[in-house]
């Protein structure tokens, strides 16, 4: 198989102009709601809690990746008072450029590979394209960084999804998943009430990801077309598993052919002719919970979710049930740098969080197992959509 490297020695002329044009429009304007859907954009107030730092320590950090949603400077890890970030790195040069401003950082790298290299950067933060996330946090933990990944953990290999277990496992780093809907405002109030015991055992969960888009959106060597929905799961899924630290051991998933060209049988590289499917799983507490993703489907509500319990539930951030007095259910303190940012405010407290457990040697919220058990249902959860909802089990990461 080609290295990312050899791809880009064989863009053309026009390939590189173009990529030359769409890194000048990423310097005027940051994405929008036509690239990262409308609730990618959505931003939120932070709490009046007041933030104290744990340290004086800055964590030597390297970002990798800034793509079509220029991720890799929009999670403030620039802004952080206990971060310096040593270098950044995109294959692009005009990408890297690119970051390297964003970041206010002066040293950059050609390539990923070179970057973990470095033995002066401790961490990083990888925001490069989804098929490649495992292997380049494998290869980042091999050189002894902690890492930082977007979504998801693995792309569409269960196979895959072993292997970065165990690399975190023997490393003995630090691992988290910049999972979004872990930090929405509703997602973790959930979890707060969950864990204070005031929602019982969850009998019936909901979660909902939908990202209408028609028009392809641009994506490194094209993996987003045709892509499974159910390959990115995490939006969804979180809304049991970021709530609980629960799991998913069964699932059973219908889904739609869709009637947008990228999804006709055979036309995609994953023989995939679904836009939107929709799977329900058995959990670790034996109730059920219910996944949607498509990419077809227009709907009001993106990146959504709804909990029901034994002994309450919430839908956003109304509880209803038994307990009057309910526990503190909003978000942390963030520093006063340091934005909420898009997808409901969620990337400030990623940043946090991450930085957080590696200061405090502890696990952070969304761990390899739980990074995993986010994603790999969605695997399993397209094979039974392939098979015609046959009811497949699902691994299980501890």
């Amino acid at each position: 198989m080609p290295s990312r490297r050899d791809f880009l020695g064989t863009v053309g002329v026009g390939s590189m102009g173009f990529a030359a044009m769409a890194g000048r429009a990423r310097a005027q304007q940051a994405p929008g709601a036509e690239i990262l859907g409308a609730e990618g954009v959505k931003t939120s107030a932070k709490t009046a809690k007041v933030w104290r730092p744990i340290s004086d320590r800055k964590v030597r950090v390297g970002v990798i990746g800034y793509g079509v949603c220029q991720f890799g400077a929009a999670f403030g890890f620039q802004d952080h008072p206990n971060v310096e970030i040593v270098a950044v790195s995109d294959l692009m040069p005009d990408r890297c450029a690119g970051l390297a401003k964003a970041c206010r950082c002066e040293k950059t790298y050609p390539s990923l590979e070179e970057l973990v290299k470095d033995d002066s950067i401790e961490a990083v933060f990888i925001a490069t394209d989804a098929p490649s996330h495992a292997k380049h946090a494998i290869l980042a933990l091999k050189h002894g960084k902690h890492v930082a990944s977007a979504v998801p953990a693995v792309f569409g290999s269960v196979d895959e999804a072993h292997e970065l277990y165990d690399a975190v496992k023997s490393s003995g780093l630090t691992y988290m998943m910049f999972e979004t809907s872990a930090f929405h405002e509703d997602c973790y109030a959930m979890r707060q009430a969950y864990k204070a015991g005031t929602l019982g055992k969850l009998i019936y969960s909901e979660g909902e990801y939908y990202h209408h888009s028609v028009e392809q959106i641009p994506s490194f060597r094209e993996w987003r077309v045709g892509l499974p929905p159910m390959w990115y799961p995490t939006h969804s899924t979180a809304y049991y598993i970021a709530v609980t630290d629960g799991t998913f051991t069964e699932a059973t998933c219908l889904a739609m052919p869709s009637t947008l060209e990228k999804f006709s049988k055979g036309g995609n590289r994953y023989e995939n002719p679904f836009g939107s499917e929709v799977a329900l799983f058995r959990t670790s507490e034996g109730g059920t919970s219910r996944m949607a993703v498509a990419w077809d489907a227009y709907a009001p509500g993106g990146e959504t979710g709804r909990v029901y319990g034994q002994r309450g539930g919430m839908v956003g951030l109304n509880y209803q049930g038994e307990v009057k007095d309910l526990p503190d259910l909003t978000r942390p303190a963030l520093p006063k740098e340091v934005a909420t940012g898009g997808h409901g405010g969620s990337h400030g407290f990623l940043t946090d969080e991450y930085i957080s457990a590696i200061l405090e040697k502890r696990k952070p919220m969304v761990d390899v197992a739980a990074a995993l058990n986010m994603t790999v249902p969605g695997v399993i959860a397209h094979q039974s959509a392939l098979k015609g909802g046959e009811t497949l089990k699902v691994p299980q990461f501890a």
